[in-house]
């Protein structure tokens, strides 16, 4: 077996590391640098699918070994994040949490199994839930003004487990040609999403705190299911 073989293996370990540091951060309450993990992650998991086509290896290891840094940096991080985050509100209540990590397991799966989901989802893909909590609690907790908000993010949590297996078809990003007509959701989302990210950074900077750049990606996930609600809904021609 040639070096080339090892190198997405390589890229994903990088991606576990990621996950790895991230649940670490989380303990200490460094939720912004946590997030900044997870988002590294995001992208060795983009390169080591897309390294490995390129070189033209495969092999059953590359397969399960990915399948469990994703579970590492996109379900146990963005678990341990919003335990830690919650539990110096509600105490052992915020072990619920947890529950996405394994959730998200069980995501990743059905996933690995699912022939439907080559050119999009069923269910939300784990990348995205983890950004979103990543990025959420990245905030101060001064956004937890209200005393109720605890047990608002517990329960969302639990939407989230939800979503993460559910049967409800989410489009991915993946383009098999650069046409308005094919791609239309994904311009749009791309298009907002660089608005949204804009306007965040253009708050961090005018109040700053960096950590209102970083609330930019629960914010983009949203639009994400909401455009994904729209297009659901839209009359097919």
């Amino acid at each position: 077996m040639t070096i080339k073989n090892h190198i997405p293996n390589a890229i994903t370990c990088c991606n576990l590391l990621c996950g790895g540091v991230a649940v670490f951060m989380a303990t200490q309450n460094a939720f912004a640098y946590a997030f900044l993990y997870i988002l590294l992650g995001a992208v060795f998991d983009f390169f080591d699918g897309l390294t490995a086509r390129a070189l033209g290896v495969s092999n059953p290891k590359g397969v399960e070994m990915d399948s469990l840094a994703d579970d590492i940096t996109f379900g146990l991080a963005p678990a341990m994040i919003l335990f830690c985050y919650l539990r110096p509100l509600i105490g052992w209540w915020s072990l619920i949490a947890l529950l996405m990590a394994a959730f998200s397991a069980l995501r990743l799966a059905k996933f690995n199994l699912d022939t439907r989901q080559t050119d999009s989802f069923i269910g939300l893909a784990t990348p995205s839930n983890a950004i979103f909590w990543a990025s959420l609690c990245s905030m101060p907790y001064a956004i937890l003004a209200w005393d109720g908000m605890p047990w608002v993010l517990l329960g969302l949590s639990l939407v989230s487990c939800y979503l993460l297996v559910s049967e409800i078809p989410f489009f991915s990003l993946k383009f098999h040609d650069l046409s308005w007509k094919n791609n239309y959701i994904k311009y749009i989302f791309l298009i907002g999403s660089l608005v949204l990210v804009g306007f965040c950074i253009m708050r961090a900077i005018q109040y700053e705190h960096w950590e209102f750049a970083l609330f930019s990606g629960a914010i983009c996930i949203v639009w994400y299911i909401i455009l994904n609600c729209v297009n659901l809904l839209s009359p097919k021609k």
